[in-house]
């Protein structure tokens, strides 16, 4: 029954031949190396959640329009 089970998970299990081109999830790494990935995600991180602000401040800003817009018609009709 455990060799069944083993079996099974290893098909599951990526091989190494799978991670050894792409870089994605190398089996070991320095220190300054890993540092540089985590650094990169971060900036690349902080790219996308300024991005993400910027757009919602501009999805505020067109909602804040539109309810002024609103009112003002409201009060000259």
């Amino acid at each position: 029954m455990l060799n069944s089970l083993e079996r099974a998970v290893a098909r599951f299990r990526p091989k190494e031949s799978e991670h050894a081109g792409n870089g994605d999830a190398p089996g070991r790494i320095s220190a300054a190396a890993f540092r540089a990935v985590v650094n990169q995600r971060l900036l690349n991180l902080e790219r996308d959640v300024g991005e993400i602000t910027g757009r919602l401040n501009g999805l505020v800003f067109v909602v804040m329009g539109a309810v002024i817009t609103q009112l003002v018609l409201r009060l000259i009709g």
